[in-house]
Formats: C-alpha cells, sequence, structure tokens
C-alpha cells in the first residue's frame, strides 16, 4: 500500500456504525450489497436516491478501491444565487476570456463558511440534519442583504463581508461546527478570519487592472438568496489535476483506460514524467479504474467538477418575497432556491466593452505545424519511400505525393521533412475554419523549416488568401537548436527554390536574424533572447489592423506569447515538458489593448483539431493467415 493511502486510512474512525440506518441504506441492503459498500455508494451520491446509488456501484464493479474505508471530505459554504449569482457568472466568463484562467475559476462564487473536513459515511446523515437545524435557528438572525465590499491586491480581486454580517456567518458556523464535532465525531474548523467571496486569485499581477474594471460592473446589492451549501469531494485526488473527456476512447491494450464523452479523470502531474508523449495515466471518476489514454481526447475541467452537493439550505427573509416582482418568480425545488431570469447588466455593458474594443485591436495567432512525416513513419521515412535508384515514390498514402525540387540532394529532407498528406488536410482545415469565423489575417510569418512554410501555405489556401498573401519566412522563428537531432543547423530549400515549387513567398522580405546567425546547440538562455526579440520586432513591423498568423514550432507558442503579455520565461526544466504535449497545429492568440499598451492572452478564434491514431494495415497477414 502506498504511504499516501496510508496516512489516509489512518484518518478513519474504527467506532461502531450508527444502529438506525436510512430508508435508502435498507432498501440497498436488502438488494444483498454489504453495508459498507451500501453507504459509500449513498455518500458518493449525495444520498439522492437508490438509482443514483446502484447505478454508482454498477460503475464501480471493478474499482480496486471500492472496499477502502477512506471518507469523503466536506466543506459548508454559503452560495448566492439570482441576479448576483449571474452577474458573478459573467464576470468569470469573461475574466477567462480576456485574462485567462486563475485559481478562482476552479470553483463556483461562495463564501466558505467551514473548511474541508473528514465525516465518516455511515454518520453523514447526522451532518443533514445539524446543518438543518442550525439555519432553522439563524433563519430570523440572518442579515437581508449581506454588505459587501471590493477588495483587490496584486494576486487577490474579491469582496470582503462587512463585519456585521460576518459576524452572524461566524457565528453560524460556530454552531454548525460544534455540533457536527460533538455528535458527528467530526473535527470541523469554522472560517473566523476575514470572510470574501473570491472573484480572481493568483492571477498574473498585470492582469489586475484590467480585472478591476471589469469587477466595477457588479453591483454587490443586486437581488440575491443566499444558500448553505454541504459540499464533498474524494480526498484521494485533492492535489491532482481534473480532466473532461471530450470523446469516448475504447481501449486497445489492458493497461489503458475506457472513457465515454463527459467523463472526468484524475491526472497526477508527478507521475506523468515517464508517460509516453501524447498519452497521460489517471483514475476514472465514473468507475475509479486507473490506466492510459490519449490526452488529446481531454481537456482541464474545473476542479468543483466532480463535488457532490449533499444538502442545501436557503435564507430568504420575507421581506423579500414581498417586494418581489412577478416577473422574476423564484423556483423552489429541493430547498433550493433559484432565478430563472438572466441579469443582463454585465452581460451588456462587457458585450457593448468588446464590440467597441474588437476592431480596434490587432492579433497574433502563434500556430505549430501540422503533422510532420517522420512523425508518423520515424526517423528512416525517406529510406522507405526511395526506389534502388534514389527516386522517390509514395510508399503509403500519408507520404506527401511528391517532394518540392530542391538543387541539393534529396537526402537534406531527412532533417527538414514535410508534412504528411494528413498534415496538409489539417492545415487546410484550419484555414477554412479561420474563414468561418471571419478572422482577418494579415501578415504571415514562418520558420524557415519547409513543414511550416507548407503549413501556411495551406491554411492561406483554406483562407482563400494564397494569392493575396505572401509568406515572409523568418530564421529566427526556428525552433530551439539543442533540439535539432542532427546537432546541425538544417540545410533549409531556398527562397529561389520555395518560390520555384509554388509556395508563395515573400522574396523581397529579410529577416530579422539571418539563416547564418542561427547557433547549433544554442542555450535555452540565447533561445528565449532570440523568440524575445523577433516577436518584438514582427509586432512593430506590422502596425495594421488584423491578424499576425505565425507558424512555428511545438516551443513558438510559449517562447513568442509569454514576452508579448510581459510574462517571464518558463524555467528551462518545464519547458520541455510543457511543449511535448502541443499536438500539430496547436496554437495561442494574443489581442492588442492599444489603448493601454499591452497585449492579452485569450481564446484561440477557432478550435482546436482532434483525432486518432490509424495504423498500417496489411490485408495478407491480416485476413489470409491463420
Amino acid at each position: 500500500m502506498a504511504v499516501a493511502e496510508t496516512q489516509l486510512y489512518a484518518k478513519v474512525s474504527n467506532k461502531h456504525r450508527s444502529k438506525s440506518p436510512s430508508v435508502l441504506l435498507e432498501s440497498l441492503l436488502a438488494k444483498g450489497f454489504p453495508a459498507h459498500i451500501a453507504q459509500k455508494a449513498l455518500v458518493a451520491t449525495g444520498q439522492k436516491s437508490i438509482e443514483d446509488a446502484a447505478k454508482w456501484l454498477h460503475s464501480h464493479c471493478n474499482d480496486p478501491s471500492l472496499d477502502d474505508p477512506i471518507p469523503q471530505e466536506y466543506a459548508l459554504y454559503l452560495c448566492p444565487t439570482g441576479h448576483l449569482y449571474n452577474c458573478l457568472q459573467e464576470f468569470w466568463k469573461e475574466s477567462k476570456r480576456q485574462c485567462g484562467k486563475n485559481r478562482a475559476h476552479e470553483i463556483f462564487p461562495h463564501i466558505t463558511l467551514c473548511d474541508f473536513f473528514t465525516c465518516e459515511d455511515q454518520k453523514v446523515e447526522l451532518l443533514y440534519d445539524i446543518l438543518k437545524r442550525i439555519c432553522n435557528s439563524f433563519a430570523q438572525r440572518f442579515p437581508p442583504t449581506i454588505s459587501l465590499s471590493l477588495h483587490s491586491s496584486t494576486s487577490y480581486l474579491g469582496f470582503f463581508v462587512g463585519d456585521s454580517d460576518a459576524n452572524v456567518l461566524k457565528e453560524f458556523a460556530v454552531a454548525f461546527s460544534s455540533e457536527a464535532s460533538a455528535l458527528a465525531d467530526c473535527h470541523v474548523k469554522p472560517c473566523l478570519k476575514q470572510l470574501h467571496l473570491t472573484l480572481a486569485h493568483k492571477f498574473c499581477p498585470h492582469h489586475q487592472k484590467t480585472l478591476e474594471q471589469l469587477a466595477k460592473y457588479i453591483n454587490p446589492e443586486e437581488t440575491c438568496h443566499w444558500v448553505a451549501a454541504l459540499y464533498s469531494r474524494d480526498m484521494r485526488f485533492v492535489h491532482y489535476q481534473t480532466l473532461r473527456a471530450l470523446f469516448q476512447y475504447k481501449p486497445q491494450n489492458i493497461d489503458e483506460l475506457m472513457i465515454n464523452a463527459g467523463d472526468f479523470i484524475y491526472v497526477n502531474p508527478t507521475q506523468q514524467s515517464e508517460v509516453s508523449e501524447g498519452w497521460v495515466i489517471g483514475t476514472s471518476h465514473q468507475t475509479g479504474c486507473r490506466g492510459f489514454l490519449p490526452e488529446n481526447y481531454t481537456e482541464r475541467a474545473n476542479e468543483s467538477d466532480t463535488w457532490v452537493k449533499h444538502r442545501e439550505y436557503a435564507f430568504v427573509p420575507a421581506s423579500k418575497f414581498s417586494t418581489q416582482s412577478t416577473n422574476e418568480p423564484n423556483v423552489k425545488l429541493n430547498e433550493e432556491f433559484r432565478n430563472p431570469v438572466m441579469s443582463r447588466s454585465v452581460t451588456d455593458v462587457l458585450s457593448l466593452q468588446l464590440s467597441q474594443n474588437t476592431s480596434l485591436r490587432r492579433g497574433v495567432l502563434v500556430m505549430r505545424h501540422g503533422e510532420r512525416v517522420d512523425q508518423v513513419f520515424g526517423k528512416s521515412w525517406l529510406q522507405q519511400c526511395l526506389t534502388a535508384n534514389g527516386k522517390y515514390y509514395r510508399a503509403d498514402l500519408n507520404f506527401p505525393s511528391s517532394l518540392p525540387k530542391r538543387k541539393d540532394s534529396v537526402k537534406h529532407f531527412e532533417h527538414d521533412p514535410p508534412l504528411s498528406s494528413c498534415g496538409v488536410f489539417q492545415s487546410r482545415l484550419i484555414g477554412e475554419a479561420l474563414l468561418d469565423q471571419e478572422v482577418t489575417v494579415s501578415y504571415v510569418y514562418s520558420s524557415p523549416a519547409l513543414r511550416c512554410i507548407q503549413t501556411a501555405q495551406h491554411v492561406l489556401q483554406g483562407l482563400k488568401l494564397d494569392q493575396k498573401v505572401k509568406i515572409r519566412v523568418e530564421p529566427g522563428l526556428f525552433e530551439w537548436t539543442k533540439w535539432e537531432a542532427s546537432k546541425a543547423i538544417p540545410n533549409f530549400m531556398t527562397l529561389t527554390e520555395l518560390t520555384e515549387a509554388s509556395y508563395n513567398i515573400d522574396t523581397s522580405y529579410r529577416g530579422n536574424i539571418p539563416l547564418s546567425s542561427l547557433v547549433p546547440s544554442e542555450s535555452y538562455e540565447e533561445y528565449v533572447s532570440r523568440s524575445s526579440a523577433v516577436i518584438k520586432e514582427i509586432v512593430t513591423a506590422c502596425p495594421s489592423k488584423g491578424v499576425i498568423l505565425i507558424v512555428g514550432h511545438g516551443s513558438s507558442l510559449a517562447s513568442f506569447t509569454r514576452p508579448l503579455i510581459g510574462l517571464p520565461a518558463r524555467d528551462s526544466n518545464d519547458f520541455a515538458q510543457v511543449v511535448r504535449k502541443i499536438p500539430s497545429l496547436g496554437m495561442c492568440f494574443c489581442e492588442e489593448l492599444k489603448e493601454e499598451k499591452k497585449w492579452l492572452m485569450v481564446n484561440p478564434p477557432v478550435k482546436t483539431l482532434t483525432h486518432g491514431a490509424n495504423a498500417a494495415f496489411n490485408w495478407r497477414n491480416s485476413i489470409m493467415e491463420d
């Protein structure tokens, strides 16, 4: 047993279980399930229904931890609903779009009353009773409105609760803590410091002003009904990343994980260093099983997406009912109040603000090249395609139909490989998607690598700009030369050769860094300095509105965008780990806020392109042989 799991088991009490099982538990026991497993299923599903618990038991039939006596962790939150909740959600959405994801996006809007604590499965119902009783006792004392004032620092933005209201909430938390500790044998710690509702946390300091401006459109006095809500999470995966499956994946090997679209997977970042490129190892939230899965079948989910809501009780003062408009009815479902009418105040202001600014901004779209032929067929791909007399032929449909002509040896393509046929298709598809989104590409820069130039050409074809916008070949965009397997700068095709091969090259362009200046096996500091200098020169040389498309390598996404938005370079030890996860046609997008003289990283204008592997097929070996 792992040390971490042993420590978790040590937290579990060995005291006797409750002698009066609930109706739900009795129903599961009658079906033949062991008591401790039945209780585990009920807790994992929030003790909502027999159907939910039975479904959980069925999906976890192969869960190796099913018998493990590890309890859930619980937290008590005060959560807003109604107009204020909608305003906060709009802020969440827009702050993520303009400034990227920060820690606050991991969890829904809330005020923490009692931080996470453990409770044995058989005593969870006691927590429900305690919460209901405390809520009833505080119903008349709960403030009609909660005073909230905006507070900001270089790493935190949120509302602080006024002292008078905070004192009542702290008394509520202490009352729940005391009863839970006495009756359910839980060690519950109430929050007695400054109570707050977080808007943004652990963000980049240069985003502070933008976040503050967005927060000013939130009116903390908006109509709001507060609910005390009890949530739980699986304590084994607290420090893991949570992924959401985008597609179904059926295992091809015994050590792979079955996933369906929408499933959540827990991934320990510290266990991924030995995993093959493009794969991760994780544990399914839906089944409890562990295995390998393709990383590009997933996206990052929020930490709270796998949390279970057990019970919530609403505080709705009578005065609120008497003044409520008949056009904004409250709907009470399972002791939960929701306001179905959407507050438009933040949405309208932000939409207007964005529509006014979008046309004024320049954009920089940094893109990795499409699938390269040696990525599929290995470093010896060229030997597979050459006849005895050295002529190229297409040995597989994913090999390019032909190679562009060059004056020197065809063997130089070994270190300057072209796109595969799928890489050509990928690139054109991305161009078509950019066209659908009405993205205006005004300039195109490419690394001198053939795969990048081909990607740029086919993206422009998809955009229907291949006869209007020329490709500027910039040697300074080439990847970190330390990663070149040949330990030498590849012998790239000349501008003349590229033009003769029908690539739409801007032959009048002279690069910011000459090809002769590229140094084999350059240091990380030299690569970072080169990248920073090149991106600044490119942006300065392209003053017109529209998008500057930069086609480079996996390393380009971080090395060109981070200096643009004012972030320092990544640590060299982390850099390779980040780059290896960037797929073909992976992209980053930065927008200029000209009035503020800065750039922001925002969502790219098109979705990513995901597809599965397609292995070589030999019909003779597969069909004819026994």
